[in-house]
């Protein structure tokens, strides 16, 4: 399942559970008000039974469920921040665009051919890329396929 829809999915039951929290909070209010004008004007207001019933805290508890269920399903739903792209050299951005204007990929002998450099070079700038992880290197036989990220 894809995780925009999970997230979603997530922000409708939070949504579904505080609404019936809010309502069920809200009955719950108006019992413990009725108990207490009762109570009021027959006994010491202390007795009444709404002072002392520990339903608050499973409605808080029930209330932090539903927040934390809205901000899963929210994570799930906005994508994170984009990555800040790396800073490439004059030979890193050669090799970038290359791979980019070929459509993402290319053999490593290609690149070496088109950008006249050393094996050795470009060796070195594919492993700098590959540490900024700008590119994948996949081994086919004798070669490399670098496929951009």
């Amino acid at each position: 399942m894809e995780q925009k829809t999970i997230g979603i999915g997530l922000l409708a039951l939070s949504l579904v559970l505080l609404s019936m929290l809010a309502l069920i909070k809200a009955g719950l209010d108006e019992r413990d008000a009725a108990l207490c004008t009762a109570y009021s004007q027959l006994q010491d207001i202390q007795s009444c039974p709404a002072h002392t019933l520990k339903t608050s805290w499973w409605m808080v508890s029930a209330f932090g469920i539903g927040f934390v269920l809205a901000g899963v399903g929210g994570y799930f739903v906005y994508p994170s921040l984009p990555k800040k792209r790396p800073v490439l050299d004059h030979a890193e951005q050669k090799v970038h665009d290359l791979l980019r204007e070929a459509g993402g990929s290319m053999y490593q002998s290609d690149l070496v051919l088109q950008t006249q450099m050393t094996k050795v070079k470009m060796t070195r700038i594919l492993d700098k890329m590959t540490s900024k992880d700008v590119i994948d290197r996949k081994r086919r036989g004798m070669t490399n396929i670098i496929v951009l990220k």
